[in-house]
């Protein structure tokens, strides 16, 4: 029986490793376990709770203020004890986290092959996104296997020098993360989406925003902060933004954007909560690259508050576009989609790039014929 630990640490890899995980445990040729970093801590809590996942390794290193000099330090450090005590065969990280990165270090030195979940992404600037370009690019140096998303992201690494048998197209696991998660929404009563009902205007256009990348932060996030001030002057919308807990997005967004009518500034939402609320909305604004992947899924035009992204495949079928910052931008495709109809049905009913659903059960295959 093959050994495998699957490690992550914050919300977005949870959800993108939620089915893998499950997918893993069905299959009676492995042993898996589970590993948290715990990088966030609350909101990586609320996921493993709605897809019932205890993990069995939780290093628990969240701290206030932490940087990525302490918190890459502590991850290795902290995935000795692990690997040691579990002994993996197979260590499975994914996408482009600071614990991607330092996890996929610590099984380099302990000799563990190291399967990458989501490779093959890139802007091939190392400072756009800061850190995750250089966590990912790092990552592939030393990954045995690259799980990748689409055909750009394999083309991607066979440009570096990577094996093509090293690599397979999986599509992308938040798809399978989604379709389950949409079916379980329909069995359970949740108090989140309860007060999300009370606070949505059903009379309203939604326009639904969330924001954290560090490349935003200053600057960035006061020209974000000032288009949704411009856009709210439409009476016909209702923009309901869930804000980060971080203080370089908390500061902007409430000095701004705090008092105005239509707009509704809530606390970052719970997993399935959030997806109710990108169902019901009608565009949705973002810096986030799981949403880009999501959203197409459901049906919803976003826009991303970028100058450059990673997942160019949403872009060139288009179900996203590039804003980036720039105030007139985001305000003119915003209203574009609300009032021309024919560019917002073009646009919600294109193919979503990143999948069927099923990748998680691709890389259990092709695991098993290792």
């Amino acid at each position: 029986m093959k050994k495998v630990l699957i490690v992550f640490g914050t919300r977005p890899e949870a959800i993108k490793m939620a089915p893998l995980v499950q997918a893993f445990k069905k299959n009676n040729f492995f042993e898996t376990k589970v590993c948290v970093t715990a990088q966030h801590r609350e909101m990586l809590d609320q996921v493993l709770d709605f897809f019932e996942i205890s993990p069995d390794f939780d290093l628990d290193l969240m701290k206030p203020n932490q940087n990525l000099y302490n918190l890459t330090g502590e991850i290795i450090n902290g995935m000795k004890d692990v690997l040691e005590e579990y002994n993996a065969d197979y260590i499975f990280v994914h996408g482009d986290t600071t614990t991607t990165m330092a996890v996929s270090i610590a099984s380099f030195y302990f000799g563990a092959k190291i399967c990458h979940v989501e490779a093959g992404l890139r802007t091939f600037n190392l400072l756009a996104p800061f850190p995750e370009e250089m966590n990912r690019q790092v990552t592939s140096r030393i990954t045995n296997y690259h799980f990748a998303p689409t055909e750009q992201s394999k083309s991607n690494l066979l440009k570096e020098n990577i094996l093509e048998n090293q690599i397979l197209v999986t599509g992308n696991t938040v798809i399978d993360a989604l379709f389950f998660a949409l079916e379980k929404l329909k069995k359970i009563n949740n108090e989140e989406i309860n007060n999300l009902q009370r606070i949505i205007q059903k009379d309203k256009d939604i326009v639904l925003v969330t924001g954290h990348r560090r490349e935003n932060h200053g600057k960035g996030f006061i020209n974000i902060c000032n288009a949704l001030k411009e856009i709210s002057k439409d009476k016909n919308v209702q923009i309901i933004y869930p804000v980060h807990l971080n203080p370089n997005v908390q500061e902007p967004v409430n000095n701004i954007l705090s008092n105005i009518e239509n707009i509704s500034l809530i606390s970052p939402l719970p997993y399935e909560a959030f997806l109710w609320l990108m169902n019901k909305s009608k565009i949705i604004i973002t810096d986030s690259g799981g949403i880009q992947e999501e959203a197409p899924s459901l049906g919803k035009p976003v826009l991303v508050l970028r100058e450059t992204t990673e997942r160019p495949e949403a872009v060139e079928a288009g179900t996203v576009v590039l804003v980036g910052t720039n105030v007139d931008k985001i305000v003119e495709e915003v209203n574009q989609l609300l009032n021309n109809n024919d560019k917002y049905k073009k646009m919600s009913l294109l193919h979503n790039p990143y999948g069927d659903g099923k990748a998680s059960k691709r890389i259990v295959k092709f695991l098993l014929n290792k």
